[in-house]
């Protein structure tokens, strides 16, 4: 009997300044994100691949809740499967501590890469400067963690990827508290099932994200709401029907209730201001969408 394998390339990864911890994968395989990641904060990060076996990640991250340093989670894990050598597993702790695995009938190329605060590793790819090339994109690329791991991504696709093409990928990135209204711990949770560019959509769908429920808008990408900048929302909320009135300039209650309007239309709420300013990401949401309508 053939076994379906999610051959894939992925990245498992500490950012000891906001002890976040995540995992990204990409594959020829559908669905990936439901078999490759698992991650829970506080404790760790799991990537379980080739011939998967997805308990290791439910076991890892219970070991590693115990303490156990990664480099034993892995031996203890392959040493009791039999199939072991059909296997391949990345495991970070919230140390940063770092551990892969790569089972020697994982289907060639297959390796993987142990750096500071992360473990990349693949098989099927089109060679070993796959991992290389996503190790040095993680290790270079400033930015929070989901910014780095979906650049190591993309640069592990740049240089060949999984040698079978592209089908899916996934990000997930746990912090304590950071899920939806606080109560669980998914801060970032984004899949791409099927699709035949799925790194670029995942990096998509990542912004999608970002503008409507996180809030990693930097300091100073603001707008002031000068009278030039209250005109074009007003004349963009008018354009879109949310806005009936003069173009005064003046962010006054009526054109206040016509943006807030539009901001809870998108799910944008948690990104309203009350200082005379707004987020320059909501800004040019706002023209993007107009452009969009009137073309």
């Amino acid at each position: 009997m053939t076994r379906a394998r999610p051959s894939t390339f992925s990245i498992v990864a500490f950012d000891p300044k906001t002890k976040d911890l995540g995992a990204a994968v990409e594959s020829k395989f559908v669905a990936v994100g439901a078999v490759v990641p698992f991650a829970a904060a506080r404790v760790g990060a799991v990537a379980t691949q080739a011939y998967a076996n997805t308990a290791y990640g439910r076991d890892a991250l219970a070991m590693l809740k115990r303490g156990i340093a990664p480099k034993d989670v892995v031996k203890k894990l392959v040493t009791e499967d039999k199939e072991a050598a059909q296997r391949q597993i990345g495991v970070v702790d919230a140390r940063g501590r770092a551990s892969s695995y790569t089972g020697k009938e994982c289907f060639p190329w297959a390796g993987h890469v142990v750096g500071r605060n992360f473990a990349a590793q693949g098989n099927i790819l089109a060679g070993e400067e796959v991992l290389k090339a996503l190790a040095r994109a993680f290790e270079v690329t400033q930015g929070d963690l989901p910014v780095r791991l979906l650049a190591a991504l993309s640069a592990g696709q740049r240089a060949g990827g999984d040698k079978r093409g592209q089908q899916s990928a996934a990000l997930l990135v746990v912090r304590q508290g950071g899920g939806y209204a606080g109560f669980n711990d998914r801060w970032i949770d984004i899949r791409v099932d099927d699709h035949p560019a799925p790194i670029e959509e995942l990096i998509r769908i990542f912004n999608v994200y970002d503008l409507t429920l996180l809030t990693r808008e930097d300091p100073k990408d603001v707008v002031v709401l000068k009278p030039n900048v209250v005109r074009e929302i007003q004349a963009g909320l008018a354009a879109l029907g949310l806005y009936r009135g003069p173009g005064s300039g003046k962010f006054d209650a009526k054109t206040k209730a016509a943006f807030e309007t539009w901001a809870e239309m998108n799910n944008y709420e948690n990104k309203l201001r009350k200082d005379g300013k707004v987020w320059g990401s909501l800004h040019r949401a706002l023209k993007a969408q107009v452009a969009a309508t009137s073309g």
